[in-house]
């Protein structure tokens, strides 16, 4: 159709949200500031890399709890070709750790409105 609207296109090596992006999505900022293991958790298995259950788990455990969030972090990047560093991960982790989840949280929904999963195929 020629008058309908174009859907917005995720930024080529970029975050579709800022790091300090908050007010762009309140809901995700306040369950983070709240709740960060269930933000974790629905980060993981966003992911892909695991379940929810699992990575709330994870969540509990101080010290796996951070590398969880760092390798998150990087394998999010990698998911969508956004540009970074482990190093800058590492950083980004340690120093604004709240504003991580929720970034990423944002990343995953914002990303999914972009470009829906695709139908599973019956058989």
């Amino acid at each position: 159709m020629e008058g309908a609207p174009a859907p917005p296109q995720a930024p080529s090596g970029e975050w579709m949200s800022g790091l300090f992006g908050c007010f762009d999505d309140v809901l995700s900022c306040a369950m983070t500031l709240f709740l960060p293991c269930f933000t974790l958790a629905k980060n993981t298995e966003s992911s892909g890399e695991a379940s929810f259950i699992v990575g709330l788990l994870i969540s509990l455990i101080p010290t796996v709890n951070f590398l969880w969030m760092i390798f998150l972090r990087y394998k999010t990047r990698e998911k969508f070709a956004i540009e970074g560093s482990i190093a800058g991960d590492i950083v980004t982790v340690f120093c604004c750790g709240f504003c991580t989840l929720a970034q990423e949280y944002r990343e995953y929904k914002m990303r999914a409105e972009v470009a829906p999963p695709e139908p599973i195929a019956r058989v």
